[in-house]
């Protein structure tokens, strides 16, 4: 492992609603921008389906069935060489609700 990645922050987002992810991108970008931080991304990670199919009928028809679906949108950004002050930034940040934060040091 060689220095530099070391000296990284990886931060993904996921979450249902894209417009949300385009928000929270955009105030984590500038937080990171506002300490000098050099930052990666947002780099889109692709989108995840889930399909649930469900009968229509509980008894009767086999046949008539309905099909839902969940997508999962997700972006990852990469801080490199981050200082304190990035990381007091990022915790000062206010995130909506409904986005899943992963931070790996």
């Amino acid at each position: 492992m060689t220095n530099s990645e070391k000296n990284t922050i990886k931060i993904k987002l996921k979450t249902y609603d894209k417009t949300l992810l385009k928000v929270s991108c955009k105030s984590i970008i500038e937080a990171i921008k506002r300490t000098q931080a050099k930052i990666i991304g947002p780099i889109p990670i692709p989108i995840k389906r889930k399909i649930y199919c469900i009968l229509r009928s509980p008894h009767v028809d086999k046949d008539s069935r309905e099909h839902f679906e969940i997508r999962i949108h997700g972006k990852l950004i990469k801080i490199q060489e981050p200082s304190s002050k990035t990381v007091d930034a990022l915790m000062k940040l206010n995130i909506p609700a409904g986005i899943d934060i992963e931070v790996k040091l």
